[in-house]
Parts: C-alpha cells; structure tokens; sequence
C-alpha cells in the first residue's frame, strides 16, 4: 500500500468518508429537502425556497453535525465494531485514528460558525444537538431504554428544527412524526436483537441482553401495533386524492406482514426484517416527493 501513494490517500479518504456515515448523510439529506419543500413549508413558491439560505443553511448544519457524530459515535464504538463490522472497521483502519478526531472538531466548528452567522437560535439549537451527540456516543448509548429513545430523538432532531423555522403545526405533522419515531425506534430495537451478543461483551445494556429475546420481541411488537394506530389515525386527517392515504394505508397491511417473524420469535428472519423497514422509510419519502409534485405543479 505504501508503494502507492495515491491509493493509499483514497483509501485514507475511504475511511474518513465510512467514519461519516456518507451513504446515510446523502439519504438524510434527501429526505431533509423533500419533506421541508413538500410538507412543512406550505406557503413559499420554489424559486422562493432555492433562494432561502436559511433553509440551506440550517440542513448543511445539520449535516456537517450529523457526519461529526457518526465519526465521534465510531470513536467510541471502535471496539464493538471490529467484532461486529470487522470489514468496515478494516477499511477505515487506514486513516489514523487523530485524523477522525480532527475532523470530527472542524466538521463541528463548521457547523457552529455557519449557525452563528444565521442567527444566535440556530447557534443555540446546533451547540445543544452536538452536545447530546457527543453524550449519547460517550454515556447514553450504554443506559437501557435511554440509549434507543435518545438514538431515535436525535436522528428526528433535524426535522423538528425545520418544523419550527416554518412555524407549521397540525395534527397530521404530529402523527407523521410520531409514525416515523416508531419506525425508527423499530429499527433501532430490531438492531439491539441481532446484536445481542456483542452488546453484552462490551456492556451495552439493551432490552435483548438485560430482560432477554422474548421480552424484547414482545416489546417489538407493541411498538408495531402502535404505529398500525398511529396509520390507521392518520387516514382521518389526509385527503382522499392525496398520495400519502395510499401509503399509509399500505403501511398497515406491511407492519402486519412485518409483525409475524416479530411474534413468531424468528430470529433469522430479522436481518431481512430490519432491511424491508428502512427501505419502507424510503418508499414513504418517494411518496412524498410524488405527492408533493402533483399538488405543488
């Protein structure tokens, strides 16, 4: 490798590039720009949006924050994930471990300094996100329940920002967002099974490895029947020509078909279960996108 100084730097740039978490920072920042243009911000034409640096501003914080927390979370995950990820941690053992820390902190002086020149309450709302980043990485991800609420939190923390930049609230904007909190909770509790064995070795308390496999299916499956009422709920709030109604209502037939390796205790099938949920997400931000184009043009 050392023979080849341009293939060593873009392995270097690799690893960097894997620490950030980049293929999950394009998605995220996808589905930012849809749902902010589509679904919170009802009033603004598009040439009025495109020329909104606020709005740029505030989602390029948030992914200049969200790539340092995925850098400082593998700092502190570093361990677990040579057992768990050994490929992954392979590839990024290529860029010395000073030069994810200091990218961590220019990513994060970045996002402040660009926040800052916003205005001081994006500043604010930045410095307090970075700092719960940094303590779920450090103490949070560790504490039963507390580690899966935060993880969730955190993820949907973006989207409540630009929520309130537009000042746009209503009940179905509630129950959209509780139905992605128990998606995303789903997701992450369905990971906490398949990790089970690794997290109990390097102390990660998890509802898998303190009240077992069972318990934690069960709790699994409250949460899907609960995001089947939250679906079922919002049918009453979305017009009838509206191309959400057609989602969600296709949402409650897939937590059904999803609920049987869940109650079954197929444990095997997870992997696949977990997958068939991300990409559920991203079917409903394609949905989103469809509909939004159809009522907006």
């Amino acid at each position: 490798m050392s023979n080849n100084p341009i293939l060593h730097r873009l392995s270097q740039l690799v690893s960097l590039l894997l620490g950030a978490r980049i293929f999950v920072l394009a998605l995220f920042t996808f589905t930012l720009y849809v749902s902010t243009f589509f679904l919170f911000n009802q009033e603004e034409s598009l040439r009025k949006f495109v020329f909104d640096y606020k709005v740029h501003g505030i989602i390029l914080c948030a992914m200049l924050s969200i790539a340092a927390g995925g850098i400082i979370n593998r700092f502190y995950d570093k361990e677990k994930d040579e057992v768990e990820k050994p490929f992954r941690s392979r590839l990024q053992s290529f860029l010395k471990e000073k030069y994810f820390l200091y990218s961590y902190v220019i990513l994060n002086v970045f996002s402040l300094g660009i926040s800052a020149i916003l205005s001081w309450r994006i500043l604010v709302f930045f410095l307090i996100y970075q700092f719960i980043i940094w303590f779920y990485s450090h103490k949070l991800s560790k504490m039963l329940i507390i580690n899966n609420l935060t993880f969730v939190s955190l993820t949907l923390y973006p989207f409540f920002g630009l929520l309130v930049y537009y000042k746009h609230f209503s009940y179905k904007l509630f129950l959209m967002a509780a139905f992605l909190f128990l998606i995303m909770l789903t997701i992450d509790l369905i990971k906490d099974v398949l990790t089970r064995n690794v997290d109990r070795v390097f102390g990660y308390n998890t509802i898998a490895n303190v009240f077992g496999k069972k318990v934690s299916y069960i709790v699994i499956g409250f949460v899907i029947f609960a995001n089947v009422l939250v679906s079922i709920l919002l049918l009453f709030f979305i017009p009838k020509t509206n191309y959400m109604l057609g989602y969600f209502s296709l949402s409650i037939l897939f937590f059904v078909m999803m609920s049987f390796p869940i109650l079954t205790y197929q444990k095997s099938k997870l992997f696949w279960v977990i997958n068939f949920f991300r990409i559920w997400v991203f079917i409903g931000v394609i949905f989103m996108l469809i509909n939004g184009i159809f009522e907006r043009f």
